[in-house]
């Protein structure tokens, strides 16, 4: 994949937003910027999915990286909103196989250090709806595009090799909230769908304080999980983040 394809899903949330802005009005933006670290439970592939050899990168380094989000949501009517995110994912490690591993043109000898990078960067434009909310509980529901940017490469002794893949996946959106008090909610928010061809996963469990009338201050707990079975590939990953993040209306 070139740096020209890798540079699509960025225009696209930067297009967005410039047709966005001169569209809304005050208190109708919400920015918001999100930080933390990410452990992975299980990070598995084999390429090709039928022909390779399984790594289970997880067994060598579980983590933490360091992971970062942006999203931006306008309110475009009473009951309706569009939100664009962007979230990437990406981790570096070396590992010694204790048997040789077959990826895609190149075999990889036992006992020798061997390089693996992992990237998943996904970017999202969504559409949902806000029901009107109750004393306590509000909910949202709609539908996600997401550009999936993914990469998983070796090198080592025999040279290097690379799994690119760039595509659109659809994804149900929910979300729930409940505010416990004037200055404290806590919400739920989901992107999730499953289909024979492979599953995805995105949830996050928050607490959300008020600081003023247009700041938010948040803190929680995240999985994104998911992955593929094909002839092309096989990649099924887990990872569990610790986050917090600050929120902007304007």
């Amino acid at each position: 994949m070139n740096r020209f394809e890798r540079s699509i899903p960025v225009a696209l949330l930067a297009a967005g937003l410039a047709w966005a802005a001169p569209h809304a009005s005050a208190g109708d933006f919400r920015l918001a910027a999100e930080g933390g670290a990410a452990w992975q439970t299980r990070n598995d592939f084999r390429i090709p999915g039928d022909g390779g050899t399984l790594v289970k990168l997880a067994d060598y380094d579980s983590g933490p990286v360091p992971a970062f989000r942006a999203t931006l949501t306008w309110d475009f009517s009473d009951h309706q909103s569009v939100r664009l995110l962007a979230a990437p994912l990406s981790l570096e490690t070396t590992f010694t196989p204790a048997e040789p591993v077959v990826f895609q043109d190149l075999v990889f000898p036992a006992g020798q250090p061997t390089e693996a990078k992992y990237a998943f960067n996904s970017y999202r434009a969504t559409w949902y709806w806000r029901f009107t909310p109750g004393a306590k509980w509000s909910f949202r529901l709609g539908a996600t595009l997401k550009v999936r940017d993914a990469e998983i490469g070796l090198a080592g002794t025999p040279g290097s090799s690379v799994k690119d893949d760039l595509g659109v996946v659809p994804l149900l959106y929910a979300y729930a909230r409940y505010q416990a008090t004037e200055g404290l909610a806590f919400e739920a928010e989901a992107d999730a769908l499953a289909a024979p061809q492979g599953r995805a996963e995105d949830v996050s469990l928050k607490a959300v304080v008020r600081l003023s009338d247009s700041v938010d201050l948040d803190l929680g707990y995240r999985l994104v999980e998911g992955g593929a079975d094909n002839d092309e590939v096989y990649t099924f990953a887990f990872f569990h983040y610790a986050v917090a993040g600050v929120r902007v209306r304007f």
